[in-house]
């Protein structure tokens, strides 16, 4: 037990100081490379930016092992590829018509409305402005509170476990994700992987050294391992095939795609979307 403290004492902060890289190096290069981020949820870059922003800033009030501070700041320069690479590459929207002619397009379109449509803009701009704003804020905040140590400690520990609760919510995203598309196409079992082996590596570390770890860095491990375990099991149950087509939603877009082929053809109008029925020329031209 005395070996394998040492040996991770010494080898576990180097591979967490890494472990970004490590973890989503593949990631990019696979978006790069297809020329496409479909499948990749553009919540983990904000999750892991926002995370590791605040952890940075939770350092001086807390004075945790130098090791999590690297990480942090390895992780924002990582995400920053990340996401500069998966909007790069983001699919085209219905809406702008990239993929409107495309049966069945909008049978996979998962993500639900959010306030100011946050985090789902269509131009890259406003995640910079974000993250920009989010860095000014922190600064600023660090600057006015430090000199009030009764108002600074208490400040810190609130971002501090505000970070480490929005990093634990990781893999969230990504198994909702895999939930509603039913497949696991587009997430890199590296990644996986990477976050299995980190979880291992970083809980036995956090119990064992004699280093200063936070609870809050415990608490959140433990937590973050347990949905890194589910996303494992996701990738047994779904595997890396194309994204399932419900059969119902199949069989109806197939008839309504029929329906207004015939119309065409035979020089009737397409069907009535409120009433479902077809309208002749002829019966239109009566009525009006």
């Amino acid at each position: 037990m005395g070996f394998l403290t040492t040996l991770s004492g010494y080898f576990t902060p180097a591979f967490l100081v890494m472990s970004p890289i490590l973890s989503y190096s593949d990631q990019a290069l696979s978006m790069h490379r297809n020329k496409t981020s479909a499948g990749f949820s553009l919540d983990i870059p904000l999750i892991m930016l926002v995370a590791s922003l605040l952890r940075i800033f939770y350092y001086p009030g807390a004075k945790y092992d130098l090791a999590l501070l690297l990480q942090s700041i390895v992780a924002v320069g990582m995400q920053v590829i990340l996401l500069k690479v998966a909007l790069d590459h983001r699919p085209a929207s219905s809406s702008r018509g990239g993929d409107a002619a495309v049966p069945f397009a909008k049978v996979h379109e998962t993500h639900t409305q959010r306030p100011f449509n946050f985090w789902q803009w269509k131009s890259p701009k406003p995640y910079w402005q974000f993250l920009a704003s989010l860095c000014v804020g922190l600064m600023a905040c660090e600057l006015l509170l430090a000199p009030v140590p009764w108002a600074y400690q208490p400040y810190s520990s609130m971002i501090g476990y505000i970070g480490l609760g929005v990093e634990a919510m990781l893999p969230v995203p990504q198994i909702l994700t895999n939930y509603q598309l039913r497949s696991c196409k587009g997430f890199r079992v590296s990644v996986l992987v990477n976050w299995l082996a980190g979880d291992a590596m970083k809980l036995f570390w956090f119990f064992t050294s004699s280093s200063t770890i936070p609870w809050a860095f415990k608490l959140c491990g433990i937590f973050q391992s347990f949905c890194d375990s589910f996303l494992g099991v996701q990738y047994w149950m779904y595997g890396n095939a194309a994204p399932e087509v419900q059969e119902h939603e199949l069989t109806s877009r197939i008839q309504e795609l029929r329906a207004d082929a015939f119309a065409s053809s035979s020089g009737n109008v397409p069907r009535n979307p409120a009433s479902g029925r077809r309208t002749s020329v002829l019966n239109a031209e009566k009525k009006t």
